[in-house]
């Protein structure tokens, strides 16, 4: 990569910026044009400087980092954006993809992974940390599904199953609270933990926790 590629830094954690700017300085090949603290001032920014990377946090007050992100790619389809957050659930994944992000980095991998993303996306490729790469859905091939997360691919039925789960009811309990019988429920369980590659109750409660789908 021979271009220095202009950044826009977007965290509402002063500290966070200031280290990423200075890695930036450090590593070489990026300019940092602008930092803001939420996804509203961004929009702004991204319009008025047209970075060619955005390298934007997810959980932040304000406006939904989604929508600022949907916008700015209309108007500056040239831009290509990297989601960096301390979370991957699943719905966030796929929010990401839907917008059209090219890379998604978690906060607890090294600097390195963080530089291989930028120049991978730099140099018009896409760049995804292995955690979120496990969380993408395989086709009949076992390549990543486009846009599909694991998740994505339980039915409601499984859905509602694996929330009684999470909740430690017995299938006999779910049975009973969905007017099935019990050898549906066990039918359902057993998909869940075949698509989710989770074979455990205690794990396939954290995930539902995670996921946000044990108290809906």
């Amino acid at each position: 990569m021979t271009d220095t590629k202009r950044i826009l830094l977007v965290d509402d954690h002063e500290l966070v910026r200031s280290a990423l700017r200075g890695m930036m300085e450090t590593e070489g090949g990026f300019e940092v044009v602008g930092e803001c603290p939420n996804a509203e001032e961004a929009l702004h920014h991204a319009f008025e400087h047209s970075p060619d990377i955005l390298l934007i946090d997810i959980d932040m007050p304000g406006m939904i980092c989604f929508d600022a992100v949907r916008q700015m790619i209309t108007r500056l389809p040239e831009l290509s954006v990297i989601f960096l957050s301390a979370f991957y659930h699943d719905h966030y994944i796929e929010q990401a993809l839907a917008v059209g992000a090219r890379g998604y980095v978690l906060k607890g991998d090294s600097p390195r992974i963080l530089f291989t993303a930028l120049r991978e996306v730099a140099a018009g490729g896409a760049y995804f940390s292995e955690e979120v790469r496990a969380r993408f859905a395989l086709d009949k091939q076992g390549k990543p599904s486009h846009g599909l997360t694991v998740t994505s691919t339980l039915t409601n039925r499984e859905v509602e199953v694996l929330r009684y789960l999470a909740r430690g009811l017995s299938k006999k309990e779910i049975a009973k609270t969905m007017h099935l019988s019990v050898k549906t429920v066990e039918h359902h369980s057993a998909s869940v933990m075949r698509k989710l590659d989770i074979h455990d109750r205690v794990e396939l409660a954290r995930y539902a926790i995670r996921e946000g789908l044990a108290e809906a």
